[in-house]
Protein backbone atom coordinates (compact mmCIF):
# COMPACT_ATOMS: atom_id res chain seq x y z
CA UNK A 1 0.00 0.00 0.00
CA UNK A 2 1.23 3.29 -0.99
CA UNK A 3 2.73 5.43 2.48
CA UNK A 4 0.08 8.10 1.34
CA UNK A 5 -2.73 5.72 1.35
CA UNK A 6 -5.83 7.23 2.85
CA UNK A 7 -8.54 4.24 2.77
CA UNK A 8 -6.93 0.46 3.97
CA UNK A 9 -10.58 -1.32 2.45
CA UNK A 10 -13.82 -0.91 1.20
CA UNK A 11 -16.73 -2.85 3.42
CA UNK A 12 -19.66 -3.19 1.20
CA UNK A 13 -22.92 -5.28 1.82
CA UNK A 14 -26.53 -5.05 0.90
CA UNK A 15 -29.02 -3.42 3.64
CA UNK A 16 -32.37 -4.77 3.64
CA UNK A 17 -34.41 -3.63 6.79
CA UNK A 18 -38.08 -4.99 6.66
CA UNK A 19 -41.31 -2.10 6.58
CA UNK A 20 -43.79 -1.59 8.98
CA UNK A 21 -45.93 -1.57 5.62
CA UNK A 22 -45.61 -2.24 1.87
CA UNK A 23 -45.30 1.10 -0.11
CA UNK A 24 -46.81 1.19 -3.63
CA UNK A 25 -46.47 3.76 -6.63
CA UNK A 26 -46.97 2.88 -10.43
CA UNK A 27 -43.50 1.46 -11.08
CA UNK A 28 -42.81 -0.50 -8.07
CA UNK A 29 -43.98 -2.36 -4.57
CA UNK A 30 -41.42 -2.25 -2.03
CA UNK A 31 -41.87 -4.12 1.70
CA UNK A 32 -38.16 -3.72 2.70
CA UNK A 33 -35.07 -1.52 2.04
CA UNK A 34 -32.64 -2.16 -1.46
CA UNK A 35 -29.61 0.04 -0.33
CA UNK A 36 -26.02 -0.17 -1.08
CA UNK A 37 -24.17 0.27 2.48
CA UNK A 38 -20.16 1.06 1.79
CA UNK A 39 -17.59 1.60 4.64
CA UNK A 40 -14.26 2.98 3.69
CA UNK A 41 -11.66 2.21 6.74
CA UNK A 42 -8.68 4.09 6.97
CA UNK A 43 -6.15 4.62 9.75
CA UNK A 44 -8.40 4.81 13.32
CA UNK A 45 -11.32 6.53 11.38
CA UNK A 46 -13.90 4.91 9.07
CA UNK A 47 -16.40 6.86 6.98
CA UNK A 48 -19.95 5.53 5.13
CA UNK A 49 -21.54 5.52 2.21
CA UNK A 50 -25.35 4.72 1.17
CA UNK A 51 -26.95 4.52 -1.94
CA UNK A 52 -30.23 2.92 -3.12
CA UNK A 53 -30.62 2.10 -6.73
CA UNK A 54 -33.13 1.35 -8.36
CA UNK A 55 -33.95 0.01 -11.84
CA UNK A 56 -36.23 2.12 -12.68
CA UNK A 57 -34.98 5.19 -12.26
CA UNK A 58 -31.24 4.68 -12.98
CA UNK A 59 -31.20 0.31 -14.48
CA UNK A 60 -28.87 -0.47 -11.47
CA UNK A 61 -30.22 -2.75 -9.08
CA UNK A 62 -27.99 -3.73 -5.38
CA UNK A 63 -26.21 -6.27 -7.30
CA UNK A 64 -24.90 -4.24 -10.26
CA UNK A 65 -23.90 -1.62 -7.56
CA UNK A 66 -22.14 -4.11 -5.70
CA UNK A 67 -20.24 -5.18 -8.64
CA UNK A 68 -18.96 -1.66 -9.72
CA UNK A 69 -18.11 -1.14 -6.37
CA UNK A 70 -15.65 -4.51 -5.92
CA UNK A 71 -14.35 -3.23 -9.59
CA UNK A 72 -12.92 -0.02 -8.94
CA UNK A 73 -12.11 -0.49 -5.18
CA UNK A 74 -8.00 -1.21 -5.45
CA UNK A 75 -7.89 1.66 -8.04
CA UNK A 76 -9.56 3.73 -5.58
CA UNK A 77 -7.72 3.09 -2.67
CA UNK A 78 -4.25 3.60 -4.73
CA UNK A 79 -5.75 6.87 -5.92
CA UNK A 80 -7.60 9.08 -4.06
CA UNK A 81 -5.50 10.68 -0.96
CA UNK A 82 -7.67 13.87 -0.60
CA UNK A 83 -10.66 15.91 -2.26
CA UNK A 84 -8.45 16.74 -5.47
CA UNK A 85 -7.70 13.25 -6.09
CA UNK A 86 -11.29 12.47 -5.73
CA UNK A 87 -12.53 15.03 -8.06
CA UNK A 88 -9.83 14.13 -10.69
CA UNK A 89 -10.76 9.95 -10.27
CA UNK A 90 -14.24 11.39 -10.93
CA UNK A 91 -13.71 13.41 -14.02
CA UNK A 92 -11.61 10.24 -15.94
CA UNK A 93 -14.59 8.21 -14.62
CA UNK A 94 -17.70 10.28 -15.59
CA UNK A 95 -18.95 7.99 -18.23
CA UNK A 96 -19.02 5.30 -16.06
CA UNK A 97 -20.50 7.07 -12.90
CA UNK A 98 -22.97 8.12 -15.40
CA UNK A 99 -23.90 4.85 -16.11
CA UNK A 100 -23.99 3.71 -12.26
CA UNK A 101 -24.78 6.84 -10.70
CA UNK A 102 -26.13 4.89 -7.38
CA UNK A 103 -22.88 2.78 -7.09
CA UNK A 104 -20.77 5.65 -7.13
CA UNK A 105 -23.01 7.65 -4.26
CA UNK A 106 -22.18 5.31 -1.79
CA UNK A 107 -18.56 5.38 -2.44
CA UNK A 108 -18.22 8.77 -2.86
CA UNK A 109 -20.12 9.60 0.14
CA UNK A 110 -18.02 7.41 2.44
CA UNK A 111 -14.92 8.75 0.89
CA UNK A 112 -15.96 12.01 1.88
CA UNK A 113 -17.39 11.10 5.16
CA UNK A 114 -13.64 9.60 5.79
CA UNK A 115 -12.15 12.59 4.48
CA UNK A 116 -13.81 15.20 6.72
CA UNK A 117 -13.59 12.82 9.47
CA UNK A 118 -9.40 13.00 8.90
CA UNK A 119 -9.50 16.90 9.34
CA UNK A 120 -11.95 16.69 12.18
CA UNK A 121 -14.35 18.96 10.28
CA UNK A 122 -18.03 18.81 9.22
CA UNK A 123 -18.79 17.76 5.18
CA UNK A 124 -19.71 21.86 4.53
CA UNK A 125 -16.91 22.97 6.27
CA UNK A 126 -14.82 20.75 4.69
CA UNK A 127 -16.50 21.50 0.98
CA UNK A 128 -16.82 25.17 1.82
CA UNK A 129 -20.75 25.19 1.71
CA UNK A 130 -23.22 27.06 4.11
CA UNK A 131 -23.81 25.43 7.66
CA UNK A 132 -26.65 23.93 8.35
CA UNK A 133 -29.34 26.07 10.45
CA UNK A 134 -32.65 27.30 10.11
CA UNK A 135 -35.72 25.24 9.10
CA UNK A 136 -37.00 23.18 6.12
CA UNK A 137 -40.01 23.03 4.96
CA UNK A 138 -40.45 18.98 4.49
CA UNK A 139 -43.72 17.16 2.17
CA UNK A 140 -44.92 13.96 2.98
CA UNK A 141 -44.98 11.34 0.33
CA UNK A 142 -48.07 9.26 -0.08
CA UNK A 143 -48.29 6.16 -1.90
CA UNK A 144 -50.84 4.16 -3.43
CA UNK A 145 -52.81 2.46 -0.51
CA UNK A 146 -56.25 1.50 -0.46
CA UNK A 147 -58.56 4.15 0.40
CA UNK A 148 -58.89 3.38 4.04
CA UNK A 149 -54.72 3.36 4.62
CA UNK A 150 -54.63 6.73 2.71
CA UNK A 151 -56.86 8.62 4.74
CA UNK A 152 -55.57 6.87 8.15
CA UNK A 153 -51.64 7.80 6.91
CA UNK A 154 -52.67 11.86 5.77
CA UNK A 155 -54.21 12.35 8.63
CA UNK A 156 -51.34 11.12 10.09
CA UNK A 157 -49.44 13.54 8.63
CA UNK A 158 -51.67 16.44 9.25
CA UNK A 159 -51.79 15.71 12.82
CA UNK A 160 -48.01 15.93 12.83
CA UNK A 161 -48.40 19.60 10.98
CA UNK A 162 -47.51 18.87 7.63
CA UNK A 163 -49.48 20.96 5.12
CA UNK A 164 -47.23 19.87 1.72
CA UNK A 165 -48.00 16.63 0.25
CA UNK A 166 -46.80 14.45 -2.25
CA UNK A 167 -49.38 11.83 -3.91
CA UNK A 168 -48.42 8.56 -5.57
CA UNK A 169 -50.82 7.99 -8.81
CA UNK A 170 -52.36 4.37 -9.62
CA UNK A 171 -53.75 5.39 -13.09
CA UNK A 172 -57.17 4.30 -11.57
CA UNK A 173 -59.47 7.38 -11.70
CA UNK A 174 -61.77 6.11 -8.91
CA UNK A 175 -58.26 5.17 -6.60
CA UNK A 176 -56.94 8.54 -7.68
CA UNK A 177 -60.20 10.59 -7.38
CA UNK A 178 -60.68 9.12 -3.52
CA UNK A 179 -57.20 10.67 -2.95
CA UNK A 180 -58.02 14.08 -4.14
CA UNK A 181 -61.18 13.47 -2.07
CA UNK A 182 -59.43 13.51 1.59
CA UNK A 183 -57.59 17.09 0.70
CA UNK A 184 -60.68 18.31 -0.69
CA UNK A 185 -62.18 17.74 2.74
CA UNK A 186 -59.46 19.65 4.58
CA UNK A 187 -60.00 23.08 2.57
CA UNK A 188 -57.60 23.51 -0.97
CA UNK A 189 -56.17 26.04 0.66
CA UNK A 190 -55.36 23.85 3.84
CA UNK A 191 -52.86 22.37 2.30
CA UNK A 192 -50.23 21.98 -1.01
CA UNK A 193 -50.57 18.80 -3.52
CA UNK A 194 -48.43 17.64 -5.89
CA UNK A 195 -48.75 14.41 -8.20
CA UNK A 196 -46.28 11.57 -9.11
CA UNK A 197 -47.29 9.71 -12.13
CA UNK A 198 -43.88 7.74 -11.71
CA UNK A 199 -43.98 7.73 -16.03
CA UNK A 200 -47.22 5.96 -15.89
CA UNK A 201 -48.93 7.47 -19.70
CA UNK A 202 -47.89 6.87 -22.75
CA UNK A 203 -48.64 10.42 -24.22
CA UNK A 204 -48.93 13.87 -23.14
CA UNK A 205 -52.65 13.75 -24.36
CA UNK A 206 -53.80 10.68 -22.11
CA UNK A 207 -51.80 12.21 -18.78
CA UNK A 208 -53.46 16.03 -19.43
CA UNK A 209 -57.16 13.96 -19.85
CA UNK A 210 -56.22 12.29 -16.47
CA UNK A 211 -55.41 14.89 -14.40
CA UNK A 212 -57.84 17.31 -15.59
CA UNK A 213 -60.35 14.32 -14.65
CA UNK A 214 -59.01 14.91 -11.12
CA UNK A 215 -60.24 17.85 -10.77
CA UNK A 216 -57.84 19.33 -8.29
CA UNK A 217 -55.53 22.51 -7.89
CA UNK A 218 -52.10 20.54 -7.99
CA UNK A 219 -49.11 22.31 -7.23
CA UNK A 220 -47.17 20.36 -9.27
CA UNK A 221 -46.70 17.09 -11.60
CA UNK A 222 -44.23 14.42 -11.22
CA UNK A 223 -42.75 12.53 -14.63
CA UNK A 224 -46.32 11.87 -15.91
CA UNK A 225 -44.96 10.29 -19.43
CA UNK A 226 -41.85 8.31 -20.36
CA UNK A 227 -38.39 10.22 -19.22
CA UNK A 228 -37.12 12.87 -21.26
CA UNK A 229 -39.27 14.11 -23.46
CA UNK A 230 -39.33 17.63 -22.75
CA UNK A 231 -41.41 19.19 -25.71
CA UNK A 232 -43.91 17.37 -24.30
CA UNK A 233 -44.01 17.60 -21.03
CA UNK A 234 -43.83 21.57 -21.38
CA UNK A 235 -46.97 21.07 -22.93
CA UNK A 236 -48.36 19.22 -20.06
CA UNK A 237 -46.88 22.18 -17.59
CA UNK A 238 -49.13 24.90 -19.60
CA UNK A 239 -51.89 23.01 -20.37
CA UNK A 240 -52.42 22.15 -16.77
CA UNK A 241 -51.15 25.51 -15.52
CA UNK A 242 -48.83 23.46 -12.57
CA UNK A 243 -45.06 22.75 -13.00
CA UNK A 244 -43.48 19.83 -13.86
CA UNK A 245 -41.26 17.90 -11.57
CA UNK A 246 -38.45 16.30 -13.06
CA UNK A 247 -37.31 13.43 -11.38
CA UNK A 248 -36.17 10.06 -13.62
CA UNK A 249 -35.24 12.89 -16.62
CA UNK A 250 -32.54 14.50 -14.91
CA UNK A 251 -29.93 12.18 -13.75
CA UNK A 252 -26.95 14.05 -14.72
CA UNK A 253 -26.15 17.66 -15.76
CA UNK A 254 -25.78 17.43 -18.97
CA UNK A 255 -29.61 17.12 -19.67
CA UNK A 256 -29.95 20.58 -17.96
CA UNK A 257 -29.17 22.54 -21.47
CA UNK A 258 -32.43 20.62 -22.54
CA UNK A 259 -34.61 23.32 -20.37
CA UNK A 260 -33.22 26.40 -21.22
CA UNK A 261 -35.70 27.56 -22.89
CA UNK A 262 -38.73 26.81 -20.42
CA UNK A 263 -36.75 26.86 -16.93
CA UNK A 264 -40.45 28.34 -15.29
CA UNK A 265 -41.71 25.30 -16.32
CA UNK A 266 -39.58 23.12 -14.39
CA UNK A 267 -38.45 21.67 -11.29
CA UNK A 268 -35.82 19.25 -10.06
CA UNK A 269 -36.07 16.17 -7.87
CA UNK A 270 -32.83 16.01 -6.88
CA UNK A 271 -31.74 12.92 -4.92
CA UNK A 272 -28.58 12.52 -3.86
CA UNK A 273 -28.30 8.88 -4.66
CA UNK A 274 -29.91 9.25 -8.13
CA UNK A 275 -27.24 11.96 -9.03
CA UNK A 276 -24.61 10.07 -8.28
CA UNK A 277 -23.52 11.01 -4.89
CA UNK A 278 -23.04 14.88 -3.19
CA UNK A 279 -20.39 16.64 -5.57
CA UNK A 280 -22.70 15.73 -8.67
CA UNK A 281 -25.91 16.90 -6.68
CA UNK A 282 -24.11 20.18 -5.80
CA UNK A 283 -23.18 20.90 -9.41
CA UNK A 284 -26.44 19.98 -10.88
CA UNK A 285 -28.04 22.99 -8.39
CA UNK A 286 -25.15 25.51 -9.57
CA UNK A 287 -26.40 24.61 -12.76
CA UNK A 288 -30.09 24.30 -11.83
CA UNK A 289 -29.60 27.94 -10.27
CA UNK A 290 -27.86 29.31 -13.31
CA UNK A 291 -31.15 28.76 -15.22
CA UNK A 292 -33.61 29.80 -12.18
CA UNK A 293 -34.64 26.11 -11.58
CA UNK A 294 -36.16 25.52 -8.21
CA UNK A 295 -35.00 22.18 -7.11
CA UNK A 296 -37.12 19.53 -4.23
CA UNK A 297 -34.69 17.95 -2.31
CA UNK A 298 -35.94 14.42 -3.10
CA UNK A 299 -35.21 10.99 -1.06
CA UNK A 300 -35.87 8.04 -1.49
CA UNK A 301 -37.97 4.79 0.28
CA UNK A 302 -36.62 3.67 3.27
CA UNK A 303 -32.93 5.24 3.08
CA UNK A 304 -31.37 5.59 6.76
CA UNK A 305 -30.53 8.76 8.20
CA UNK A 306 -26.62 9.04 6.21
CA UNK A 307 -28.58 10.11 2.88
CA UNK A 308 -31.18 12.07 4.71
CA UNK A 309 -28.56 13.62 6.43
CA UNK A 310 -26.16 14.12 3.39
CA UNK A 311 -29.49 15.38 1.35
CA UNK A 312 -29.40 18.55 4.18
CA UNK A 313 -26.32 19.51 3.17
CA UNK A 314 -27.58 20.30 -0.33
CA UNK A 315 -30.53 21.58 1.04
CA UNK A 316 -28.21 23.95 3.32
CA UNK A 317 -26.70 25.25 -0.23
CA UNK A 318 -30.05 25.60 -2.14
CA UNK A 319 -32.04 27.94 0.43
CA UNK A 320 -33.65 30.23 -2.62
CA UNK A 321 -34.22 27.68 -5.05
CA UNK A 322 -35.85 25.00 -2.61
CA UNK A 323 -39.21 24.23 -2.92
CA UNK A 324 -39.51 21.05 -0.32
CA UNK A 325 -38.17 18.50 0.84
CA UNK A 326 -39.84 15.38 1.07
CA UNK A 327 -40.06 12.39 3.78
CA UNK A 328 -40.26 8.91 2.94
CA UNK A 329 -39.25 6.96 5.72
CA UNK A 330 -41.67 7.88 9.09
CA UNK A 331 -44.57 5.96 8.62
CA UNK A 332 -43.06 2.62 6.97
CA UNK A 333 -39.56 1.51 8.40
CA UNK A 334 -40.13 -0.33 11.63
CA UNK A 335 -35.84 0.12 11.86
CA UNK A 336 -34.25 2.28 9.38
CA UNK A 337 -33.64 5.63 11.20
CA UNK A 338 -36.61 7.57 10.12
CA UNK A 339 -36.23 10.47 7.52
CA UNK A 340 -38.40 12.72 10.06
CA UNK A 341 -35.44 13.04 12.36
CA UNK A 342 -32.36 13.64 9.62
CA UNK A 343 -30.51 14.23 13.66
CA UNK A 344 -29.99 10.57 13.91
CA UNK A 345 -27.53 8.04 13.34
CA UNK A 346 -27.52 5.38 10.63
CA UNK A 347 -28.17 2.26 12.40
CA UNK A 348 -26.16 3.27 15.46
CA UNK A 349 -23.08 3.89 13.21
CA UNK A 350 -21.04 7.13 13.52
CA UNK A 351 -22.58 7.70 9.89
CA UNK A 352 -22.55 11.30 7.84
CA UNK A 353 -25.04 12.38 10.07
CA UNK A 354 -22.45 13.19 12.67
CA UNK A 355 -19.74 14.37 10.20
CA UNK A 356 -22.36 16.83 8.52
CA UNK A 357 -23.24 18.66 11.93
CA UNK A 358 -26.43 18.44 14.45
Amino acid sequence: MSPRALIRRFDLKALAIPFKSTFRHAAAERAETASVWVEAVGDGVSGYGESCPRPYVTGETVETALRFSARHEAALREAIVDLASLRAWMAAHADEIDANPAAWCAIELSILDLLAKSCAQTVEAFLSLPRLQGQFRYSAVLGDASPDAFQATAERYRRQGFTDFKVKLSGSLDRDLAKMSVFRGWGSDAVRVRVDANNLWTSADEAIRFLQRLDYPLFAVEEPIQPNQYVELASIARTLGSQIVLDESVLRIGQLAQLADSSSDWLINLRVSKMGGLLRSLSVLEAGRALRIGFIIGAQVGETSLLTRAALAVAAAARELLVARKVHSAPFCSNATSAIHPSCSALGAPSMSRVIGR
